[in-house]
């Protein structure tokens, strides 16, 4: 649906955007992340059709955005961080007003009812957007761009100031438009990305960082898979059996915890899943589980990582590098 080749964006000797590529789906939502000034914005913005490229080409449903700016637009519905909201407008003149702009063609009244209905702002379609609250024009923002049902959503930063019911809506939302729409959603709130995006594209310093899935990040920046876990039953053979799964690199006894009970770390190769033989053992022998985590990369972690952070230590703040500033 959504095209981008070796991208560039400068302005004067700022490079905002260097050389990215990358492609995405029909009915997907891709989670589009990156620190200030990485260039997430301007990539937004030239994929929407805002502003233009120094280099390179980005087209959408078969679209180029240079050379079909129409076409491509027709198919994308954009809401910026602030959306270009009019406050001396109502509700209902305001999303009627877009409707005509965009040229619609579908039944105003049925349509524009059911966005209402969708986003839950039919309790304030004749109020003055001047006087609504900053949760409420958020939601006014999110119901422009459904004008016209695109296919292509483009949502940067779409759950500021709402309060956390808000944004828990919001975010139920954006995964049943996900089914339907391709979504490419901007956010500073990692956990919010990490729980509606089926990719995650993170750009640092213009250029692009990583493109997996959650999962494929977490793990693939790892390189191998840690589990904590205490095991009650003899240390010594414990850790032998636990030795002996294969896949299993190395295993740390941290000690007795509680009587009887001892707690190890276990290593094991990238790609390797411990978790079901080492319950078959200590399920075969006896052995109870008292707990068991994973110590692998968070989302937050991966990004921290990729985008220049310094870890200090497991309880330390961190740091960003020097090398890690914006250069927009």
């Amino acid at each position: 649906m959504i095209e981008v080749k070796d991208l560039s964006k400068r302005y004067g000797e700022n490079v905002a955007l260097d050389h990215i590529s990358f492609s995405v789906g029909e009915d997907t939502i891709v989670g589009f992340l990156g620190p200030n000034g990485a260039g997430k914005s301007t990539t937004m913005n030239i994929i929407t059709g805002y502003i233009s490229a120094s280099s390179g080409s980005v087209t959408v449903g078969g679209h180029d955005t240079v050379d079909e700016p129409n076409e491509a637009k027709k198919l994308i519905g954009y809401m910026p961080e602030i959306p270009p909201l009019y406050p001396d407008m109502t509700v209902r003149e305001y999303l009627n007003f877009i409707y005509d702009l965009k040229k619609v063609t579908l039944p105003r009244e049925k349509h524009l009812k059911e966005i209402c209905t969708l986003i839950r702002i039919n309790n304030v379609y004749g109020r003055l957007i001047a006087n609504l609250s900053k949760g409420y024009r958020q939601r006014v923002g999110l119901a422009q761009a459904l004008v016209g049902n695109p296919p292509v959503l483009v949502l940067d930063e779409p759950t500021v100031g709402l309060d956390p019911k808000q944004i828990i809506e919001v975010r139920n939302l954006i995964k049943s438009l996900g089914k339907n729409h391709t979504v490419i959603l901007s956010s500073h709130i990692l956990p919010e990305v990490q729980a509606v995006a089926d990719r995650i594209i993170i750009i640092n310093r213009g250029r692009l960082a990583a493109d997996g899935t959650p999962y494929e990040l977490e793990h693939g920046q790892s390189g191998e898979q840690k589990l904590v876990v205490r095991l009650e039953g003899n240390s010594g053979e414990v850790q032998h059996a636990l030795e002996s799964i294969r896949g299993v690199l190395h295993v740390r006894n941290f000690g007795e915890k509680e009587p009887g009970v001892f707690e190890y770390e276990v290593d094991g190769r990238g790609g390797v899943d411990l978790r079901r033989p080492l319950f078959g053992i200590a399920s075969k022998r006896n052995w109870p589980i008292l707990s068991m985590s994973s110590s692998e990369l968070s989302l937050e972690d991966v990004f921290l990582r990729l985008t220049g952070t310094t870890y200090l230590s497991d309880n330390a703040k961190v740091k960003f590098s020097s090398k890690g500033g914006d250069r927009v």
